[in-house]
């Protein structure tokens, strides 16, 4: 990406704390993951105080998690008196939410259930497993590094994300 001045590790930081919107919806796709290997819990212990933090002050509004989103749109992407650092991270994570809930929206449309039922048959929901553990690795990889890199001050680079949200910065 175009590099667009030094970053401080505040700025770092404020460019983080977006990512806790993709991070939270993609928790429901690793149910299954996280059901048969309990020990990958471990990979989350980091973020627990931003996740308790976000389901005690958005997931106690109605309708929480869109004005999150819009706020972040229209406060942070637009407002071009932030550096185009927390802006472009902001909007790479808005577009990974985005993501999410076209895959979340598809998979209730076609009729599988987000969350694996505990004690169900693992071969009558395989098909579901897969695409679900899928969605979630490749979300939750692209997370991690995104948040690597901006921990860093560089900026990531994710196909067809990272062009997408480029687009929208200028």
């Amino acid at each position: 990406m175009t590099w667009r001045g030094s970053t401080t590790t505040g700025d770092r930081l404020l460019a983080c704390l977006p990512y806790i919107l993709p991070l939270v919806s993609v928790l429901g796709f690793g149910s299954y993951l996280f059901a048969t290997f309990p020990v990958l819990m471990a990979l989350l212990i980091p973020f627990f105080p931003f996740i308790l933090l976000y389901f005690n002050i958005v997931g106690t509004i109605p309708y929480g998690e869109l004005i999150l989103f819009f706020a972040l749109f229209l406060l942070v992407v637009r407002n071009y008196k932030i550096k185009h650092f927390i802006r472009y991270n902001t909007m790479q994570s808005l577009l990974l939410s985005i993501f999410l809930s076209l895959c979340h929206w598809t998979l209730e449309l076609l009729g599988f259930p987000l969350a694996v039922i505990p004690g169900s048959s693992v071969t009558s929901n395989l098909l579901i497993n897969i695409i679900n553990t899928t969605i979630f690795l490749g979300i939750f990889g692209a997370i991690g590094y995104s948040i690597v890199q901006t921990i860093r001050g560089k900026y990531a680079e994710i196909p067809v994300v990272s062009e997408a949200a480029y687009t929208q910065i200028r």
